[in-house]
């Protein structure tokens, strides 16, 4: 039981879990709004805002207010979220980019008369674009401000 009360009044646990929670739900309303519920996407990564971005920056943020710039624990959060950022960012967009470009390649056999390729359907949104990310950060700032500010 301490461990439940230590996670939920722990602010470096706190800020970055309401910022992921609150990213994923602004990111379901949108996709709602464009395309319909889908309860599939409920845990999926890549849109707007990044859950990513939000999770990470709040950390940061709130690792910053608490302990200053200048602590370990600040540029271990830091460092870690600049190599979070980047991967969703870099290496995710160009592994979805290259996922559109199989699905692409499997159509056109199939247009073709050819045989498609054994392959079941690649996932073609996994990155972030840098507004995606940018909102995302903006959230997990907004987040991280309200629990330091909070009095527990």
């Amino acid at each position: 039981m301490y461990i439940l009360y230590d996670l939920l009044f722990n602010e470096y646990f706190m800020a970055p879990a309401i910022a992921w929670i609150v990213a994923q739900v602004i990111k379901n309303i949108i996709d709602s709004k464009r395309c319909g519920f889908n309860k599939e996407k409920l845990g999926e990564s890549g849109g707007m805002p990044s859950s990513h971005a939000a999770t990470v920056v709040a950390l940061i943020a709130i690792t910053g207010a608490n302990l200053g710039t200048g602590s370990f624990e600040f540029a271990l959060a830091f460092f870690f979220g600049f190599i979070t950022l980047y991967d969703a960012r870099r290496v995710r967009f160009e592994a979805q980019r290259h996922g559109r470009a199989l699905n692409n390649l499997n159509e056109e056999r199939e247009e073709e008369g050819k045989q498609p390729l054994d392959i079941k359907r690649f996932k073609e949104k996994m990155g972030h674009t840098m507004p995606e990310l940018i909102a995302g950060g903006v959230v997990g700032i907004i987040c991280a401000a309200v629990v330091y500010y909070l009095p527990i």
